[in-house]
């Protein structure tokens, strides 16, 4: 199919989802199956920074040692690295559909040994099973969904693979609150994980392969009898000869379509265009921060001065609900606002954001109660060592006491205001127990604060401005920028980047809270956001309302976009092509 970037007509891509829901529900089953993938990726991104609460408190190990408790987030974004390098090879070796099937069986597994789990050692374990499949799962739902969707809609289908990561999110939440009054909190948390995985599953073994994978194994059949099913009667016969040309002009340029290399890939300018703007937006996805909020999100609320598991538990929850309403509007103005324009929206909101979350989290940290002496009070001989042996204890705060390390030592609030000055205590269960018991509040990660709800409206702020853009998009230019025959091993590499990034954010967040403050850390995410603004104005292009036969092309020819809210001249002896892809989009 030749020519430029076609205009949308005026209905929206959002409006012609539930359109499409009455006239070919078969396209939305398509979509929602391969969605749960992205449930699953939502699922165990948000179920772990509720178990680690628990996890802490039943391995004493884990709670002391912050790398522990690092490594058991992490650990599952390593296994996610390897998943989506192999995701992308399985893809174009053995389709989309067995790549899926491949990535529920891994996950399940994982979610059982996390729930038997003796130690910590056991959980790493499982945490790495369950990686793999997020990791194939991550970079192969979009890719499906992208190739077995009318062109017109494509984008806000494949948005319904983020709103199914966000509702993950949300729904794991939901089950972290269920679940802590159980025995075995943290092992029920986990171990329901394997439950959507065992659903998609059992709704994929019975749905097709994708069309044009199918077309470039020589399934011509297959793949027509699909597309039948997918687009309308009118329109079917033009979309097959569109695919077959597209795959025999390949088959003619490179010999065969299987013939791959990885310098290959960068010689091409197409390729090398596409990858430089999918594996950047990847990358920048997790620098501005976003998977420190939602795996550590009980912790930061916690650092923000909330002392107790339930309410943080309870107030992430808002959060992870502002994400699934994010990812919600992302559906609505990915194919009306377009890619650009919406990450470019995206990253200034976020960049204010977390200017914001710096600001709030400084003076917390510079305003904490102070701390008082303990003597005469039930508390006289648990007091903390580093407290009583210091020279300076007058000048000490509720911040400085948690930084005591020999041993580890607690700041529990004065029983009439939290604000007010407290004592500094051994941390141990029995001490925290009597705190409790005299109707104080024990803190061992935050403080107290009269700043902790502009912490979360902060956070707030954050998660709605990262959603429907930075959240959705990447995914979806990532799924539509490269040519047919380098697709599956261009995804793989940047879901890689994806993952590789998410796992260095992951395994520092924690470290770099205690090496130069939460403050300085959410201050050096605005920075990088910052710098991700100025990248998608340069190097990303418009994909919005581009059949995906046409991405090469508009690669090939595009210069660097500075003035992204300019409309771009539509290249000579395209109007013809434009008026039968309007006329076939109305048709959906």
């Amino acid at each position: 199919m030749e020519g430029g970037v076609h205009p949308l007509p005026d209905t929206s891509a959002f409006r012609d989802c539930f359109a499409l829901t009455w006239k070919n529900p078969y396209v939305l089953r398509l979509a929602f199956s391969a969605g749960i993938g992205g449930l699953l990726f939502g699922y165990d991104t948000g179920v772990i920074s509720g178990a680690l609460l628990y996890i802490r408190d039943d391995f004493k190990a884990v709670d002391r040692h912050t790398v522990l408790q690092e490594s058991i987030v992490s650990m599952a974004v390593a296994g996610a690295i390897i998943g989506a390098a192999v995701g992308g090879w399985a893809n174009d070796r053995h389709g989309r559909r067995s790549a899926l099937l491949a990535a529920d069986f891994l996950f399940f597994i994982g979610a059982v040994i996390m729930a038997a789990s003796p130690g910590p050692a056991t959980l790493i374990v499982g945490r790495v099973f369950v990686g793999l499949g997020v990791g194939m799962a991550s970079m192969t739902s979009p890719l499906y969904i992208s190739e077995a969707s009318p062109a017109k809609i494509r984008g806000a289908l494949v948005s319904t693979n983020n709103f199914l990561i966000t509702f993950g999110q949300f729904l794991s939440y939901l089950i972290n609150l269920a679940f802590t009054k159980v025995p075995g909190t943290w092992r029920w948390m986990l171990g329901v994980a394997g439950l959507p995985a065992l659903l998609q599953f059992s709704l994929m073994i019975f749905l097709p392969e994708s069309p044009r994978w199918l077309f470039r194994k020589g399934r011509e059949e297959e793949a027509k009898a699909i597309l039948r099913k997918i687009y309308p009667a009118e329109d079917v016969e033009t979309e097959i000869q569109d695919l077959k040309d597209s795959i025999d002009k390949e088959i003619r340029e490179e010999g065969t379509s299987e013939k791959i290399n990885f310098r290959k890939l960068w010689q091409t300018k197409t390729v090398r265009r596409g990858l430089i703007a999918g594996v950047g937006l990847q990358v920048f996805q997790q620098f501005v921060g976003i998977n420190t909020v939602m795996y550590y999100s009980p912790t930061i609320v916690q650092l923000a001065g909330f002392a107790s598991n339930q309410t943080a538990l309870l107030l992430s929850l808002v959060t992870a609900g502002l994400n699934a309403f994010g990812s919600i509007l992302s559906i609505y103005f990915i194919d009306r606002t377009g890619r650009k324009k919406l990450l470019l929206i995206s990253l200034f909101g976020v960049a204010v954001s977390l200017g914001l979350l710096a600001g709030i989290f400084h003076q917390t940290t510079t305003h904490s109660p102070m701390v008082t002496v303990a003597s005469g009070t039930k508390f006289s001989n648990m007091t903390c060592p580093d407290y009583g042996s210091a020279a300076n204890s007058a000048s000490w705060d509720c911040m400085k006491c948690l930084k005591a390390s020999h041993p580890d030592c607690g700041f529990c609030s004065a029983a009439s205001d939290k604000l007010l000055p407290g004592v500094c205590l051994v941390s141990d269960d029995t001490v925290k127990d009597l705190c409790h018991g005299d109707s104080r509040e024990w803190y061992t990660r935050g403080c107290p604060s009269k700043f902790g709800w502009l912490a979360l409206i902060g956070l707030g702020l954050y998660i709605i401005s990262f959603s429907p853009g930075m959240g959705t998009a990447p995914w979806i230019v990532n799924s539509e920028i490269y040519p047919l025959r380098f697709r599956g091993v261009c995804g793989g590499i940047a879901a890689t980047a994806n993952w590789i990034s998410n796992l260095i954010v992951a395994q520092t967040f924690l470290s770099l809270t205690e090496a130069i403050g939460t403050d300085m850390t959410f201050l050096l995410f605005g920075i990088v956001s910052v710098v991700g603004f100025f990248f998608v104005i340069v190097f990303v292009p418009e994909t919005k309302g581009l059949p995906i036969e046409e991405v090469e092309k508009m690669l090939e020819l595009r210069p660097l976009q500075y003035r992204f809210w300019e409309k771009k001249k539509r290249p000579e002896g395209t109007m013809e092509e434009e008026e039968k892809l309007d006329k076939k989009n109305q048709g959906v």
